[in-house]
């Protein structure tokens, strides 16, 4: 029965157009797998569990969409923050429909909001939101984190938007690899303008992320004020993805040399330059 309704969700999701998605059971928050990191147990206290959120819940459908990345190389600027809106948008919207799938076939079923914050002065003062989706992608074993608290994922790298979904059925959990994609090549921590990154610590199994979010939220704030927010850095310039080949962004040189790559960085002056207070 869980694996014929597991088909289902998946055929809605591509009618849907979703291009990510996760299963993870609600116990692996109580009980994280053996082959996660040292400490994962920290990371979540009991009050973010989705059982304690919604008591209903057994099973955490997450689901991704993806920020593309020549538009993500423009950042910070208009044109990344009309993308960001876009994809927020779609998450909600996407989401509440697949729950709304999932109720009409009787299985009591809720969306959360991709965000779960009314604006960037309460991260300020509370740097966290109800449900972390980027734990429950972990937990999904859609990817694993980078040194910048991102999803790592092997199509998109951090390059993608989560939300998630709470069902009261229970569905097969998709497997947690174990395998770190991070290729430590340090250049979110090196990129960051605020030094939200902290170094890498070479002993650990995988990267557990402690940044800033308080630096990193008042750049947001920043950034917003100019209609230029998110910043996006971080994520532009990490390896890591399959979307890369696709835009023939290989080349990592692109963003730290200085000749070889005009036409890119005009482009990117561009965008910059028009529709925003930057």
């Amino acid at each position: 029965m869980t694996s014929n309704l597991k088909k289902d969700i998946l055929k809605e999701c591509r009618r849907l157009n979703i291009s990510l998605v996760g299963f993870s059971s609600v116990n692996r928050w109580e009980k994280p797998p053996q082959n996660l990191p040292n400490k994962f147990e920290e990371w979540i206290p009991a009050e973010f569990w989705p059982q304690n959120i919604f008591p209903e819940a057994k099973t955490v459908i997450v689901i991704g969409i993806p920020v593309q990345l020549p538009i993500v190389e423009t950042a910070p600027s208009i044109y990344y923050h009309e993308l960001y809106e876009t994809v927020n948008s779609l998450l909600d919207s996407k989401a509440y429909e697949l729950s709304e799938f999932l109720n009409e076939k009787g299985f009591a079923s809720i969306y959360l909001p991709r965000d779960g914050y009314g604006d960037i002065n309460v991260l300020l003062k509370k740097p966290l939101a109800f449900f972390s989706h980027r734990h429950a992608a972990y937990l999904a074993g859609m990817g694993s984190f980078g040194p910048n608290n991102m999803i790592l994922t092997p199509k998109y790298g951090p390059r993608v938007r989560f939300t998630s979904i709470f069902t009261s059925t229970e569905i097969e959990s998709d497997k947690i690899t174990g395998k770190d994609l991070c290729t430590k090549c340090r250049r979110c921590i090196e990129e960051c303008p605020v030094n939200a990154i902290p170094p890498l610590n070479d002993s650990e199994k995988e990267i557990i992320p402690l940044i800033d979010k308080i630096s990193c939220a008042q750049r947001s704030k920043r950034l917003r004020e100019k209609y230029t927010s998110p910043c996006g850095i971080c994520i532009k310039v990490c390896p890591v993805g399959e979307d890369r080949k696709l835009f023939s962004r290989e080349n990592m040189d692109i963003y730290s040399s200085k000749q070889g790559f005009e036409k890119y960085k005009n482009a990117w002056k561009h965008v910059r330059s028009y529709g925003s207070k930057e």
